[in-house]
């Protein structure tokens, strides 16, 4: 089972939106360096929204040759048509992923006997571990629990990222009736730590980006058990958990990157780069985490 703090990747671009594939190289060594558990490739966080397929396709494919099997590549798959999925999803097991992750449809929003029909095409038609992952805040869908524990008798689905408001809470129900084996991810910076201890197996994280070891010590902290040592590291990084998302994902977390000279201020429209009033209370946070000096 993958475990532990995974990151959602961000997709570096040049500022004429092109992907800047040396940027994404060295980013990826960096989270080797730093201890991140597992990276996912080219989910929400990696403007999968704004890539061509054959683009979605290149940066998995390219990431997984930089990491090159020192840690895991989990692919972001999942689309809002079943047929678009099961091609991605095809093309990330044939590129060698560890596993993808497949967000619930968006826009169409499905019933929730849709959101099992759907999966379960994905995982008949493709011999890969599947991460389901719920997030209605982006999708206008909720994936109930009692459709998440129907899925998870499926041999290929071996977990859920959930991101739901109550995604703490969810943890107990999820864990009681999908069993030990089911991977359990926080898909929310804010209540991972919690999420976590109340039985979770890790977070996809978006904090990680810029903050790899801190959040590979709170996790690793709180899988042991140890709520006061988890505490420590997470309230260092607490106001990154709320201004990383001041605007849409990934606009405030890619600023921070640019300004700790990580990757170039380039994002795809619909996105914008970060709004100047803005500015301050990100890197506020940034030094609270000591990951840039005090000015």
């Amino acid at each position: 089972m993958i475990s532990g703090s995974i990151v959602a990747l961000v997709t570096p671009m040049q500022e004429d939106g092109s992907v800047d594939y040396e940027a994404l190289h060295r980013l990826v060594d960096w989270h080797v360096e730093e201890g991140t558990d597992a990276i996912v490739s080219v989910g929400t966080t990696g403007e999968s929204a704004t890539l061509g397929q054959e683009e979605h396709c290149q940066v998995i494919r390219r990431t997984i040759e930089f990491v090159d099997k020192r840690i895991p590549v989990i692919a972001g798959t999942g689309a809002n048509a079943t047929s678009e999925a099961v091609h991605l999803t095809k093309r990330a097991a044939e590129m060698g992923a560890d596993a993808c992750l497949l967000v619930t449809p968006y826009y169409n929003k499905p019933t929730q006997e849709g959101l099992y029909r759907h999966y379960m095409t994905i995982a008949d038609a493709v011999d890969v571990e599947q991460v389901l992952y719920n997030v209605p805040g982006r999708t206008a869908v909720n994936m109930a629990i009692e459709t998440s524990v129907r899925l998870s008798q499926h041999e290929n689905i071996i977990g859920l990222k959930e991101a739901a408001d109550d995604s703490a809470d969810r943890v107990a129900p999820l864990r009681q009736l999908c069993g030990d084996a089911f991977a359990l991810y926080s898909g929310n910076d804010d209540s991972a730590r919690q999420f976590v201890l109340n039985g979770g197996n890790g977070v996809i994280s978006v904090t990680s980006n810029v903050a790899p070891g801190l959040m590979q010590q709170m996790i690793a902290a709180a899988l042991a058990g140890d709520q006061q040592g988890s505490l420590q590291f997470d309230q260092a990084l607490l106001l990154l958990h709320e201004r990383l998302f001041v605007q849409s994902s990934p606009i405030p977390v890619k600023w921070a990157l640019a300004e700790m000279g990580r990757i170039g201020k380039g994002i795809r429209l619909p996105l914008t780069w970060l709004e100047e009033q803005f500015h301050e209370s990100v890197l506020e946070a940034m030094r609270q985490a000591k990951i840039i000096p005090d000015s």
